[in-house]
């Protein structure tokens, strides 16, 4: 049973009208980002951080650097070297392929009952009607 009286014309009109707020920062935010970004570009360069100060504010640029193997052309190359044992073999179930097995009747389904992970996540919208 829920209490519909938390749930008024009010609060779903303030919910609404915050919400279409909301993207409108953030949409203004993202077009000063990007204006910082073509700022610290033309003056210290792609990819180099960088600082102003202003009327009191400060504004920094920071540069986070992330690296990663290309999987595929790394595995290759690691066994064109005969270096095998760098290479992770990772075993995940084939969602197809069970579900295949299920529909031809090569595995019953109560047999994976307890193997499975269900995950809920709640998402609100508010429209005008």
């Amino acid at each position: 049973m829920t209490d519909q009286s938390l749930i008024t014309q009010e609060t779903l009109a303030k919910y609404y009208k915050l919400n279409r707020k909301k993207k409108e920062i953030e949409k203004e935010m993202n077009q000063l980002k990007n204006l910082f970004n073509t700022y610290f570009d033309q003056q210290v360069g792609a990819n180099t951080k960088g600082e102003i100060t202003d009327g009191g504010y400060k504004l920094q640029r920071q540069i986070r650097t992330t690296e990663k193997f290309n999987e595929q052309m790394t595995v290759d190359r690691l066994e064109d070297l005969k270096l095998n044992d760098l290479i992770k073999v990772v075993k995940k179930p084939d969602k197809e392929k069970i579900n295949s097995a299920i529909s031809l009747g090569l595995l019953d389904e109560k047999d994976l009952d307890d193997c499975r992970d269900t995950t809920y996540t709640a998402a609100i919208t508010v429209r005008e009607v």
